[in-house]
């Protein structure tokens, strides 16, 4: 399972992605997200699901399990810190072209690393992915100036210059979960969990629980 994200990592928190993902593919999961974080000192919240969307605290478990003492291995960090393993949860950060697609429709934000026109973040309908861009129906109804815009009010974003993307929290999307864990009977609800222990600098902290 090869890394097919569309938004991707940068400086520590990419070498860390390149660590574990590797790990997470070998137990039949995918890696969405790494994020560093100074929440008790320093904290490393990997996001991980499985390939249908799902995520179970097992699952969160087990994969801390296995890419702790790989990632006390390798030490990309010089200090102690607290990690994180957790699903993505409903509002989710959208990295994959099936993110983008399977969630079109849906309200999202969208934050550039690379400004359109003196403008970097953006709030609106997603319309999907065209020829490696993001579609998306502007709540403000502006008038943009990526040179593809199409329609008033509708921009095209390169997927290449997204530094963050992610679904907002709305009615629909909440009744959208709903329905999907009816239909496949499983737990998608935001949770964490980590393990280790306080062995030094590059060591995980000890860590568990839901959110």
């Amino acid at each position: 399972m090869t890394d097919d994200r569309l938004i991707r990592e940068s400086g520590l928190e990419a070498r860390i992605a390149h660590i574990v993902e590797p790990v997470i593919a070998d137990l039949g999961c995918q890696l969405v997200r790494v994020r560093i974080s100074g929440l008790n000192g320093m904290t490393v919240q990997i996001m991980a699901e499985r390939p249908d969307g799902t995520m179970t605290i097992e699952d969160c478990e087990r994969i801390s399990r296995e890419i702790s003492p790989v990632l006390d291995v390798e030490d990309p960090i010089s200090r102690d810190y607290h990690l994180e393993v957790s699903s993505p949860g409903i509002d989710r950060p959208l990295t994959r072209a099936a993110d983008f697609e399977g969630h079109a429709g849906q309200v999202a934000k969208i934050e550039m690393a690379v400004a359109v026109a003196g403008r970097k973040r953006y709030r609106g309908i997603l319309l999907g992915l065209r020829d490696g861009k993001v579609g998306m129906r502007l709540e403000d109804g502006g008038k943009r100036a990526a040179k593809d815009t199409g329609e008033i009010g509708e921009v095209w974003l390169s997927a290449a210059d997204i530094a963050e993307a992610k679904l907002v929290l709305t009615d629909a999307l909440i009744a959208a979960a709903q329905q999907g864990h009816a239909a496949t009977g499983s737990d998608k609800a935001a949770m964490n969990t980590g393990s280790g222990t306080a062995n030094g600098p590059g060591k995980t902290n000890e860590r568990q629980g839901w959110s």
